[in-house]
């Protein structure tokens, strides 16, 4: 997969609006109400990673998930990233 240009990765940021664009890599952070929506959410991710055998840099504090999505193969951020992106939205949309 290659990398996007930073037009087209600025384009489809379009319809990511809580997402951020910087240092070659996608970025979000989600609040959740506890500890365990948040870990909920995570595991319903995991297995979104799974299915499209990519994965993100992630970190969790209490109830602040905070993702990074990159193609690492690609040193940048290819269709793969936006195709997890919008995944994980499909998923913390419905926790909220």
């Amino acid at each position: 997969m290659s990398k996007l240009s930073s037009e087209e990765i600025e384009q489809r940021m379009l319809h990511f609006p809580d997402w951020d664009y910087f240092e070659d890599a996608i970025h979000a952070e989600f609040e959740f109400e506890n500890f365990k929506d948040c870990f909920s959410a995570m595991s319903r991710i995991a297995f979104e990673c799974e299915a499209l055998n990519h994965h993100p840099n992630w970190s969790n504090v209490y109830n602040v998930l905070t993702i990074s999505l990159s193609t690492h193969s690609a040193n940048g951020v290819t269709e793969k990233d936006f195709k997890l992106a919008e995944a994980i939205e499909a998923i913390v949309e419905v926790e909220e």
